[in-house]
């Protein structure tokens, strides 16, 4: 039973991330959206809520000297950075690019044709530090409060 658990955690993490996300932006802006529970980007970051729950689990279950738990840190390390820095700045070079071609098709009177141009991209790829911070707490709770209520299984 308790091999399962760090599983358990890290997808419960996830889902609880995802499912506060429109709740956080109604909060934030009185619009609620439920489309964010499926989007990237928002609080908390699910990416980081689900490694995070994954290598506490892993510590807690297999030890926080073990192999495994050494492997799961380095994997959500990668994950948090890439969420909290790759992914952020990929968002902010798109918005930045169709900001360009609307001021190059207001400014210069060209006509972007090529359907390229008519797509429909999403600029927030990534997570502010708030957010990712926000992840990691909650993975961390879930996965402790699980690991605590399975102790009296």
């Amino acid at each position: 039973m308790h091999s399962i658990i760090p599983l358990v955690a890290a997808l419960l993490s996830n889902v609880i991330a995802q499912v506060l996300k429109p709740f956080v932006l109604y909060k934030r802006t009185k619009k609620f959206d439920i489309h964010q529970c499926i989007s990237s980007g928002g609080f908390p970051s699910s990416h980081s809520s689900t490694v995070t729950a994954l290598t506490i689990s892993i510590g807690l279950n297999e030890g926080f000297d073990s192999a495994l738990f050494a492997i799961t840190f380095v994997f959500s390390f990668i994950v948090i950075y890439d969420a909290a820095n790759v992914r952020y700045y990929a968002g902010k070079n798109i918005q930045l690019t169709k900001q360009l071609i609307s001021d190059l098709e207001t400014l210069k009177g060209l006509k972007f044709m090529d359907p390229i141009y008519q797509e429909r991209i999403k600029s927030v790829l990534g997570h502010k530090y708030v957010e990712v911070v926000g992840g990691i707490v909650l993975g961390a709770v879930v996965s402790i409060a699980l690991y605590v209520f399975t102790q009296f299984i």
